[in-house]
């Protein structure tokens, strides 16, 4: 059955409603008779945690995936969306959590792909450039994908599903790239397309965000509508009880008692490796032993620059540039590879889950295998005992849903595939674990785990360093925050002393002007001492 035009809605009806859609998996029932109806001009919240299937739904109303039973009706008419193509069709948009773009191609072919094919290419280039401009997404439509990171990838994805003007626009976990100020301003355009008439999908793990946002809420859990609610008129530690049955466990801070310099970056300066990578500029970092160093900034100014120059995936730096603590002091590592690091003690969780995280197809006992070594015996035989023992104890410990040890990686919702990875590195016992984004995606109960377990390393003595856009995740656990941007870092900023709107402008690479007056501020006193003496 062909999707219905859209531009013939029944008088009164709702934009989109969902009857009894089910779907099932050989290994679990993703979506058990869901029934869902969001009105024009609504912005309506779909709140679970991970796994409990949102993101499958998501897929049926794009039609991606087919289910296997239940009706769904686009302005009053039903309709079976066959194909996103379908969807598109109707006025359906959406981003995904897991990008669909073709790495060799550009933002704008990527763009184009999804547009009538009468628009010139160049017209495609100039509605993205007035977009990106107009929201706030800033992004070069000439660069080709795989020179952008995770975060630049989701902003093309919301910029080709705004160019598409849809009449219903589905957004997963859309604001994990922004600033608190653009966040703000990215409300004011939904609102704004909401006052318009397009209805909006909305999945998001903030709370806060949901609150603020959102008229109606939709609560699933294991594949099941436990709840339908307004969200203005909850608070976040209620929608936390009626998405995962409790509130998440409150994180305990203490004192914090560093010890010796286990990371320092000394005038650690890389040209871009690409031309559409970023330079890093004088970086000079330090992370102790028992403390959590924070890092912020937008995607795009250089985190992943500086991720491969600690990681050992770029090791352009000069020796001394990078320094690991080991058994005598300090190590100069710039020009060793991540097996070597990782002998000192250097764990790593990269920001993409799938790829570099791990292998898709391989079964999560076998992903072990990338950074874990302590199952692999003499000649190089596998322990696969031991090797699926491992893999059972980080399932258990991370409350990791899957298949089992040997559930391939792609069979895992991001959600679940992040807490396996986080798991898996802090399960080795690091002495320096450098975390990328570690939440994100992540469902409130799922986040609070992996934040508590980052804290217990910490108080064990391990340094901890992280990088993350949430800036609320890291003014909750990290004890000193930078900022990067430009490829440049900010001065440290004890977390008593940092505030959103602080960091917020930081992160424009506003600090410099804010260093020099407390510089002139802290010298004046000892200029005026020394003219009176």
């Amino acid at each position: 059955m062909n999707p219905s035009p859209p531009s013939a809605p029944a008088t009164g009806a709702p934009r989109l409603q969902l009857t009894g859609i089910t779907k099932r998996y050989p290994a679990v029932v993703a979506n058990d008779g869901v029934s869902l109806t969001v009105q024009p001009g609504e912005v309506h919240a779909v709140l679970g945690e991970n796994g409990a299937g949102k993101s499958t739904l998501m897929k049926i109303i794009y039609g991606a995936v087919k289910p296997d039973e239940g009706q769904m009706l686009f302005d009053g008419r039903p309709v079976q969306v066959r194909n996103p193509q379908e969807a598109r069709q109707l006025g359906i948009a959406m981003v995904f959590q897991h990008f669909s773009l073709f790495d060799t191609l550009t933002v704008a072919e990527n763009v184009w792909l999804g547009q009538d094919k009468s628009v010139p290419l160049a017209e495609v280039e100039r509605r993205i450039r007035a977009t990106a401009s107009e929201y706030g997404l800033g992004i070069d439509p000439l660069r080709p994908v795989h020179t952008l990171s995770v975060g630049e990838m989701q902003r093309v994805e919301i910029i080709r599903a705004l160019l598409t003007q849809p009449k219903l626009l589905i957004l997963d976990e859309p604001t994990s790239v922004l600033t608190p100020q653009a966040v703000d301003k990215l409300f004011v355009v939904l609102k704004q397309l909401a006052g318009e008439g397009c209805s909006i999908l909305y999945i998001s793990h903030k709370l806060h965000e949901i609150r603020a946002l959102c008229t109606a809420c939709t609560v699933m859990r294991g594949g099941v509508v436990t709840g339908v609610c307004d969200p203005s008129q909850e608070s976040n530690a209620s929608l936390s009880r009626m998405m995962i049955g409790a509130e998440p466990p409150a994180l305990a801070h203490r004192e914090v008692t560093t010890g010796g310099v286990v990371l320092r970056a000394s005038s650690l300066s890389l040209p871009a490796a690409d031309p559409f990578g970023v330079p890093l500029i004088d970086i000079d970092l330090e992370v102790r032993a028992g403390e959590v160093v924070g890092i912020a900034g937008i995607s795009g100014n250089g985190q992943k620059e500086l991720l491969y120059a600690l990681s050992g995936e770029d090791q352009r730096a000069a020796p001394a540039m990078v320094q690991v603590a080991g058994p005598q002091g300090l190590v100069p590592v710039g020009r060793m590879n991540p097996r070597q690091r990782r002998a000192l003690g250097l764990h790593f969780v990269p920001e993409e889950r799938l790829g570099r995280g791990a292998v898709p197809s391989m079964g999560l006992a076998h992903n072990l295998l990338l950074t874990r070594t302590d199952a692999v015996g003499a000649f190089g035989w596998l322990r696969m005992g031991q090797l699926q023992a491992q893999a059972r104890a980080i399932i258990a410990r991370f409350q990791v849903k899957a298949g089992g040890p040997n559930a391939a990686a792609k069979s895992l919702s991001g959600g679940n595939l992040q807490k396996f990875i986080v798991g898996r590195e802090i399960d080795a016992g690091p002495r320096l674990l450098i975390v990328s984004q570690p939440t994100w995606g992540v469902d409130v109960g799922a986040a609070a785990q992996i934040r508590g377990e980052i804290l217990k390393l910490r108080d064990q003595g391990c340094a901890v360093l992280v990088l993350s856009e949430e800036l609320d995740e890291l003014f909750e656990i990290c004890d000193r925050l930078h900022v990067l941007a430009k490829g440049h870092l900010s001065p440290s900023v004890p977390r008593a002393e940092a505030t959103v709107e602080r960091i917020g402008e930081w992160m424009s690479g506003l600090w410099h002007a804010e260093v020099q007056a407390h510089l002139r501020a802290t010298s004046a006193p000892e200029e005026a001492g020394h003219a009176q003496a």
